[in-house]
């Protein structure tokens, strides 16, 4: 199956650069956000966490977060962080996570549903792990309002350097993928970033 490894891997040094860069604020509201839901005794699961940007900025909020990528690199680099005694990262496929079912009181994936090649797998995934009535939170850019002439230069582009984006969701669009594989969104609001990025909360529908 084909995948953006080997662009992440290559990117992860970058990574929090381009971040502060053009999506500073955002992250900073989405941890505002997040702040507001998650509670001192829940055991959280990142799905994606790349350089652990999310996963240090809300680990002061919970009791337990298992960070996770599939690339290597992005760990390598998450790993070289001064990071409290609550955080830990490792490798993980998001599509087949090694943990116990209903193992965490909430998931986090953030900015990786688009660009992965199946991403109704991953939430079957995620599903799985999260505990009934579970906390989703899955902020993810919107790119649904580009013309498609715009669309398909920028993905002709990205291509070139192993960046591909599989799935193009407005606000709407994206809901309803998240409520048809399993879950029941509530909070969602629209933030200024590079792309819209839209911030959702979700609980796992039994």
């Amino acid at each position: 199956m084909r995948d953006n490894k080997k662009f992440w891997n290559r990117y992860s040094g970058l990574y929090d650069f381009e971040i502060n860069r053009f999506n500073k604020a955002a992250y900073e509201e989405m941890y505002n956000l997040m702040s507001k839901v998650l509670r001192a005794d829940m055991r959280v699961l990142e799905v994606a966490t790349g350089t652990g940007l999310i996963a240090l900025g809300i680990a002061k909020f919970v009791r337990q977060v298992e960070a996770t990528d599939f690339s290597s690199k992005m760990i390598e680099t998450a790993k070289k962080k001064i990071a409290p005694s609550n955080v830990k990262f490792s490798i993980e496929d998001a599509v087949a996570l090694s943990f116990a079912n209903d193992s965490f009181d909430a998931v986090i994936i953030s900015n990786a549903l688009h660009i992965m090649p199946d991403p109704e797998a991953a939430l079957m995934s995620i599903r799985r792990v999260l505990q009934p009535g579970g906390l989703l939170i899955a902020p993810t850019f919107a790119h649904g309002h580009l013309k498609n002439s715009i669309w398909n230069l920028n993905a002709k582009i990205l291509k070139l350097i192993g960046f591909e984006t599989y799935s193009k969701w407005i606000p709407e669009e994206y809901t309803g993928f998240i409520e048809k594989n399993g879950f029941s969104v509530g909070r969602r609001k629209v933030l200024r970033a590079t792309f819209p990025l839209v911030y959702l909360e979700a609980t796992k529908v039994s």
